[in-house]
């Protein structure tokens, strides 16, 4: 019985000795947890702002990559694997512009170029040039070489680099681009509507009006 009650007594004595140094502990631990978790939201917005840069920076972004197929050769991963002619032969939004490469006889200039940057009016965006205008532009071969060269940089641009651009075209006349984030304008006109997009010799940016080299 005594030495129960000596045990408690000790236990007791211990027990108090330990107290204060546990709650030191307790209070840096808190200090510590108060520390980290006020860096958090910090940490979590440096995290979610690199995710956002790579959205823009690393992969095609508009509203007009919608309409790219999902899987096949015209798909993002099927232009990759190929020269940026053939890549946009397999898209259908680029079908119009396709043919007028083809009649200017620039297929091949096109896939053997390196390291070009092409912007690549949509169906739509020839559609809005008057039928008897187009039909005349495809029937002179000069003047179709001098506007589809006019789209093309002898560089790959990155969508910063549009920010606030002037570049050469293979035309010799230069186009200025303007924006940020995921919108862009060439030539303060005719809107990005799927940029960024990559093939095995040219970075893509898909716009929404042909591009006429000033005369």
């Amino acid at each position: 019985m005594n030495t129960l009650h000596f045990r408690r007594t000790a236990v007791a004595v211990a027990a108090a000795a330990v107290l204060p140094l546990a709650l030191t502990a307790c209070s840096s631990g808190d200090s510590s947890k108060d520390s980290a978790a006020g860096s958090t939201p910090s940490a979590a917005a440096s995290t979610s702002a690199s995710a956002d840069d790579s959205t823009t920076t690393d992969k095609p972004f508009g509203p007009g990559c919608a309409s790219v197929p999902q899987d096949g050769a015209g798909s993002f991963d099927g232009m990759a694997q190929d020269p940026v002619a053939t890549a946009a032969s397999n898209n259908p939004e680029l079908s119009t512009l396709v043919a007028a490469v083809k009649q200017a006889g620039l297929v091949d200039t096109l896939n053997n170029a390196e390291n070009i940057t092409v912007f690549a009016p949509t169906n739509d965006a020839f559609a809005k040039i008057p039928k008897a205008d187009l039909d005349a532009l495809l029937a002179n071969k000069a003047e179709l070489t001098k506007v589809l060269t006019y789209h093309v940089v002898g560089q790959k641009l990155t969508p910063q680099q549009l920010e606030k651009g002037s570049f050469d075209t293979l035309e010799k006349s230069k186009l200025t681009t303007a924006g940020s984030g995921t919108e862009y304008t060439v030539n303060d006109a005719s809107k990005v509507v799927c940029g960024n997009v990559p093939t095995a010799n040219a970075t893509v940016y898909i716009v929404d009006s042909v591009l006429m080299p000033p005369k």
